[in-house]
């Protein structure tokens, strides 16, 4: 960056590969006029990622003990923090993890609607269990579902992007998720953040988080994070401040928490300034997602049903890349055609849509926001009804590999 701001020519494609170039300058002039979902835009190969948006869902309880913690506090207010704690520990997860393992951000594959992703997580918090599907494909939406028995923990929700473009690509996340703790029979609405992508002119993009989101109780009390990146001058980027307050009362809050939320933070008590608790990823190990071997997958689940395509961009076999991707395209193609011949709609495994939403309305409404269903072709519940009718995650006793 130059001191006022402007992008070095120097800069531009530094961090992409020589024979990429060309691609990479295509990819920026096609980004410029676009506006839609990230699904349907075109990457150059060098930054195809080798994993499928439905696993994303896995991201929301890679910390399988501070997701439970909330269910063991008695007092209201301390829960609604530990909540806050938890969902804060999530983002790096969520959307910095693979840009450090992979050196950046890459454009994840686009699922296929009825693409499953199913896992687990054992540790001293017992089973945590995770199933994930998509279930649009027109928009793309994935909804999940995580839940931890013993602890009586269960979050649920669903997602989809829009996207434009104004220097750079800003994505609109729309959908929202629930956390519920059954030992207080109480709820905990969380909206989405906005985020945009940095580094696209060097050729290393990353995410970066802006705007706010809330997290709404039926408790009475609501947490407010405030994103800031790194901007031109100073600051450190990842930036973030939250406050969580008694409903209605923002300027009387309780606990304060800033840092940054790829690195360590800090929460304190709003009147004494005292410090009441900290965490910090690098400390906070994540515990490894189990999920079954690849042979004992159903046809649906993702690393089965994409693993050809997964091989090849891995070889940097572009070729094989195109031809593994349309084969499963085109049998999608079919089988939508096929049901519209045939005047049904694809049968969803774990989900269903609802037209009652009272928990979204009565803690959306304290908040303003909408609904959104016309963006995400309706609102998604998980389905235990569905679910006990599906096949377990998992066949056998002690299968699966461990990823990462």
């Amino acid at each position: 960056m130059t001191s006022n701001g402007a992008t070095n020519p120097k800069d531009e494609g530094a961090a992409v590969p020589p024979q990429a170039r060309g691609s990479w300058s295509s990819f920026l002039k096609s980004i410029a006029s676009f506006n839609g979902d990230l699904s349907s835009m075109t990457a150059p190969p060098f930054i195809l990622s080798t994993t499928s948006l439905v696993e994303f869902s896995s991201y929301w309880a890679e910390h399988p003990s501070v997701f439970i913690a909330p269910a063991a506090e008695k007092d209201p207010a301390k829960r609604a923090v530990l909540v806050l704690k938890w969902f804060l520990s999530t983002l790096k997860q969520q959307y910095a993890s693979r840009s450090e393992k992979l050196g950046s951000e890459k454009k994840p594959l686009n699922p296929f609607l009825g693409e499953l992703f199913l896992g687990k997580w054992e540790d001293e918090a017992g089973t945590t269990q995770l199933v994930s599907e998509q279930v649009s494909h027109h928009p793309p939406v994935t909804a999940y579902c995580i839940w931890n028995s013993r602890a009586g923990i269960r979050l649920q929700g669903y997602n989809a992007q829009k996207a434009s473009f104004s220097r750079t690509i800003n994505v609109k996340q729309i959908g929202h998720a629930i956390l519920h703790i059954d030992e207080y029979d109480e709820d905990y609405l969380i909206t989405l953040p906005s985020l945009h992508i940095e580094g696209l002119i060097t050729g290393s993009p990353y995410v970066e988080l802006n705007r706010c989101s809330y997290i709404q109780s039926t408790s009475g009390y609501t947490a407010k994070i405030d994103y800031s990146g790194k901007g031109w001058i100073s600051g450190k980027k990842n930036s973030f401040a939250a406050v969580l307050y008694p409903e209605g009362k923002e300027k009387e809050p309780i606990y304060t928490v800033d840092g940054q939320w790829t690195d360590a933070f800090t929460i304190k008590d709003a009147k004494t300034k005292k410090v009441i608790d900290t965490y910090d990823p690098k400390v906070t190990k994540t515990t490894p997602l189990i999920v079954a071997d690849i042979e004992e997958q159903d046809e649906m689940e993702s690393r089965r049903a994409w693993k050809k395509v997964a091989d090849a961009i891995a070889k940097g076999d572009m070729d094989t890349t195109s031809y593994e991707k349309s084969i499963i395209e085109n049998r999608q193609r079919e089988m939508r055609k096929k049901e519209k011949e045939e005047g049904r709609e694809w049968e969803r495994r774990f989900f269903s849509r609802t037209d009652k939403f009272p928990l979204f309305e009565k803690l959306a409404g304290k908040l303003g926001e909408q609904i959104n269903d016309n963006l995400t072709n309706g609102v998604w519940q998980f389905d235990a009804e569905k679910a006990s009718e599906s096949r377990p995650p998992f066949r056998k006793e002690g299968s699966g590999g461990v990823e990462k």
